[in-house]
């Protein structure tokens, strides 16, 4: 059964346009949860020339994805494939170009955040690729709003384990495997967008 994320009308043209910017003109981009299968869609189609390979370790996301995907006219959108984030090494994809998670990283335990990057610094036999992250962040330099105050404290009302993470937290576990911040985009309704490359 098809799900629908509201939020994902809202937020995907400003996170197709700097895709455009960040990921590569060809290959394959390696979404991970992706959740109602909507993102995958819409940026498969904006971007043809990109294989789309959207996961998630949910079976209804992933039954989701691929209701979106039978409906989709393109080539280049691949099914959907069981990935859990914080299981790395199980992930059943070996090759990708770019890595885009969107909404994981503060609606998740920290662990799936640690898996992500230590999974991307694994495929292409170490030949990281770029990852991108998209959603809220709490920032050294940059005032919070009060939505995100209010939205990090009911996500710890709701799983003690989930929370908007310290962007520098995360900077440091990307160094610890062997990426390094390369660009932050801001993003409309408090989110930013979040490039890191290798070496």
């Amino acid at each position: 059964m098809k799900r629908h994320a509201p939020a994902t009308l809202r937020n995907r043209e400003a996170i197709a346009d700097v895709l455009a910017k960040e990921m590569p003109e060809h290959g394959q981009v390696l979404e991970i949860a992706s959740g109602s299968g909507e993102h995958a869609l819409f940026f498969a189609a904006r971007f043809p020339q990109i294989l789309w390979q959207p996961s998630d370790p949910d079976g209804q996301a992933l039954a989701s994805i691929a209701e979106y995907r039978a409906e989709y006219a393109g080539t280049n959108l691949a099914a959907p494939v069981a990935l859990d984030a914080a299981r790395p090494e199980v992930w059943p994809i070996a090759q990708a170009d770019a890595i885009l998670c969107c909404n994981m990283v503060h609606i998740s335990p920290w662990e799936a955040t640690v898996g992500l990057f230590h999974g991307a610094a694994a495929l292409n036999g170490g030949r990281r690729p770029a990852v991108l992250l998209y959603g809220p962040y709490f920032e050294r330099d940059v005032e919070t709003a009060p939505s995100n105050l209010a939205f990090d404290e009911s996500l710890r009302a709701r799983d003690d384990r989930w929370g908007i993470r310290d962007l520098e937290d995360v900077d440091q576990l990307a160094l610890q495997c062997g990426f390094h911040r390369s660009a932050r985009h801001a993003m409309p309704a408090n989110n930013v967008l979040i490039s890191y490359r290798g070496g």
